[in-house]
């Protein structure tokens, strides 16, 4: 890799899973610093690794430090990432630009697959994936994830897409980018917060193994590109569809007043959600990546039987 190798490094934890041939998950680190509240990002962040490891799996948070890319973190590293108000949120027009100034980075969706790729981890678990925009048709606001998606050999185990977005055109995207869409014992793609959107996915499946023999063959195929493993929040915790749809339109009501647009717009609602719930949102998004974390680690592992199966 040249220069790839020269920046990208691994925790010993990390680097031995490497060596042994054992199962990896990668976790972003946005959720880290820009995700949720102090002291609720570190914990989480520490849970998911747990959650990983209780699986059979061995975790890599992904992050930009001093310019290196480091896949697996050290706790105090993750409570830097947490704290620190100088951590640039890294996609993957930013990555140059954070590595060759020497500075620190949270990955999002998408830089986080660019790099899990290069380290040849090819299970990510994150909360839930970017889309296109409320009037994206006009705009043109679409994430970065939906693209990386298309080119990127990593799949994405998520809870959807948060319904502040529009959620038919990002599956519609999706389709036309070639990546499938895959419900976790669900026919229809849930909206991140609620277990339902109203439109369905691509394909329904409910063993990890079976997720993982799917993506064994899309990419023994040559079919670039990830996919998107959809896996509905538990209903313990999920938020009800109805009241979701009446509080995230008062909160597009409240960004269009204030005149906010472009990147700033999903903070706000996001805040604004999270205050109309009462912080039940924030509770809902932790047990949902949680969730996440776990079926990451078992596709995963599916995915290294299969490896040894065909040795």
């Amino acid at each position: 890799m040249g220069f790839i190798d020269e920046v990208l490094m691994f925790s010993q934890e990390v680097k031995d899973a490497r060596e042994q041939g054992r199962p990896l998950v990668a976790l972003e680190s946005t959720i880290i610093s820009h995700g949720m509240p102090w002291p609720e990002n570190v914990t989480t962040a520490l849970a998911l690794e747990e959650e990983v490891r209780r699986q059979g799996a061995v975790p890599a948070t992904i992050a930009i430090l001093e310019g290196k890319m480091r896949v697996g973190l050290e706790e105090e590293e993750i409570r830097k990432l947490a704290q620190s108000s100088e951590v640039m949120k890294v996609s993957r027009r930013d990555l140059p630009w954070v590595i060759a100034t020497g500075r620190d980075g949270a990955t999002t969706v998408a830089a986080t697959m660019i790099v899990a790729a290069w380290a040849g981890i090819p299970i990510f678990a994150t909360g839930g994936i970017g889309g296109v925009h409320r009037q994206g048709a006009d705009t043109l606001d679409i994430s970065a994830d939906l693209e990386e998606l298309s080119r990127t050999n990593v799949a994405v185990v998520c809870a959807g897409a948060k319904s502040i977005l529009d959620i038919g055109l990002t599956l519609e995207y999706l389709e036309t980018r070639g990546v499938p869409v895959i419900g976790v014992g669900t026919e229809e793609f849930p909206a991140f917060y609620c277990r339902k959107s109203g439109f369905p996915v691509d394909t329904q499946l409910s063993m990890p193994k079976d997720i993982a023999r799917l993506l064994q063959v899309k990419w023994e195929l040559g079919l670039a590109g990830g996919a998107v493993i959809a896996n509905p929040v538990p209903k313990a915790d999920a938020l009800d569809e109805g009241e979701m749809d009446t509080i995230i339109e008062q909160a597009l009501e409240k960004a269009k007043d204030r005149g906010i647009t472009g990147k700033d717009v999903t903070p706000f609602l996001l805040g604004e959600v999270k205050t109309l719930t009462e912080g039940r949102s924030l509770a809902t998004n932790i047990a949902l990546v949680k969730n996440n974390a776990r079926l990451a680690a078992e596709v995963a592992r599916g995915l290294i039987g299969l490896q040894g199966k065909d040795q």
